[in-house]
């Protein structure tokens, strides 16, 4: 429900215009419905979704599981952000509150999931699953290319007929708002499907003598989604911002560069993401790896946002003198090794740990401060003191200096 009238945001500041459209793509949802997929009860979806839905039921089901694709792919993609395309349970808009603001996150999240349900029904109608699509029988007869003729033959990935019903589709809610964040939406679905065809290759087989290829059989076949993941995700990095034009009706760049049809754009800054923010949405870093040797955005300064990070000791195990035994057969030995991981403090990130390995935490050695006739065995972990009646009234401001000063020994046995 729309609060102001459309043609206020022209005049208004973008920042109201942002809450002018329910952001709601709920067909979003139907990943976690998976086959049983019931048009009536997605929430949040207009009339033409549900007469799309009820329709095409077999169709609805391909876009349930290609969800969860396209999500996964999200998370791959900012794996190594603040931001990692995390998920809210129970939310039926899947992404919460954070796609209330017109950020460059909701940006690409518009795209990846328009893209996704383009490759998710192109595959199937290749592959047959759909009775209302099939191969595209628009490739015949011959044609050339820079290798010189061939035959139109195989199977060509229909992507012109999996784009048209996910423009219908997907864009049924936007187009009946037309607001700013509406205009906002299209744009970036847009630009997602047209993502997809951008990695549509030509596939051949070759027959003739000892093969010789004087006769070439060709087809169209679709990339595969992580070409179209880490292209958006490029596109993310150079996302313009813009604001309305004067007649509501298209985008005026905020700086030099001008959006084309193949730019994601936005309206409104990113928060930060350091921390948790119910109202925007930000789940916050705390917990989340990091790599204490890298400069990048995985980088423990940047991912625990300054505030620094934890040391754990833990154990990996590998698999180690390794000997092939006659026949058939390798043996190996389990070798283990303790290594340290470095964790955050108040927000707990982690140095990443090699995810090839198996990793067992270990309970690190309990350390006392000095002067505690407490027994070992009361002494907690490294990260706080013993409960030591000299230290009980201390604030936590005068135990950090200590705790500075090392004034730390390992009680006795």
């Amino acid at each position: 429900m729309n609060f102001l009238p459309s043609g206020i945001c022209v005049y208004l500041s973008v920042a109201a215009c942002w809450f002018t459209s329910r952001v709601d793509s709920s067909w979003w949802y139907m990943g976690t419905l998976g086959s049983q997929v019931m048009c009536d009860n997605i929430p949040g979806l207009v009339n033409k979704q549900r007469q799309l839905c009820r329709q095409h039921p077999r169709v609805m089901q391909a876009v349930g599981t290609g969800v969860k694709d396209w999500i996964s792919e999200c998370q791959h993609q900012f794996r190594s952000h603040r931001w990692n395309c995390n998920t809210a349970e129970r939310d039926h808009t899947v992404f919460g509150k954070l796609l209330l603001r017109g950020s460059r996150e909701a940006a690409f999240v518009y795209a990846i999931s328009s893209a996704g349900m383009v490759h998710t029904l192109t595959r199937a109608c290749s592959q047959g699953e759909l009775d209302t699509c099939a191969c595209d029988q628009g490739k015949k007869g011959s044609s050339r290319d820079n290798k010189g003729s061939f035959d139109w033959g195989g199977c060509s990935d229909h992507v012109d007929h999996a784009i048209k019903f996910t423009q219908a589709f997907v864009d049924a809610k936007d187009r009946k708002e037309r607001d700013a964040r509406a205009i906002m939406n299209l744009h970036n679905n847009r630009a997602g499907r047209k993502a997809v065809k951008r990695f549509m290759t030509l596939e051949c087989k070759c027959h003739g003598v000892s093969g010789s290829c004087n006769v070439r059989t060709c087809w169209l076949a679709m990339g595969d989604f992580r070409q179209t993941g880490d292209y958006l995700h490029k596109k993310y990095n150079s996302a313009v911002q813009v604001v309305m034009n004067r007649y509501g009706t298209g985008f005026t760049s905020r700086k030099f560069k001008k959006a084309t049809k193949n730019d994601l754009v936005y309206f409104e800054d990113s928060p930060d993401y350091c921390i948790g923010d119910h109202d925007s949405g930000s789940v916050g870093t705390g917990g989340r790896v990091c790599n204490r040797t890298s400069h990048g955005a995985d980088s423990c300064e940047v991912m625990c946002c300054g505030r620094g990070y934890d040391t754990s000791r833990v154990s990996r195990t590998t698999k180690c003198e390794c000997k092939f035994h006659w026949c058939c057969a390798v043996h190996c030995r389990d070798c283990h090794e303790e290594v340290f991981w470095k964790q955050s403090g108040s927000s707990s990130c982690t140095q990443e740990p090699d995810t090839s390995l198996q990793w067992l935490p270990l309970a690190p050695p309990p350390l006392c401060l000095k002067g505690s006739t407490m027994k070992p065995s009361m002494c907690s972990s490294a990260t706080s003191a013993c409960p030591h009646p000299h230290t009980q009234g201390l604030q936590k401001q005068q135990l950090d200096r200590l705790r500075r000063k090392r004034m730390w020994i390992r009680p006795a046995g």
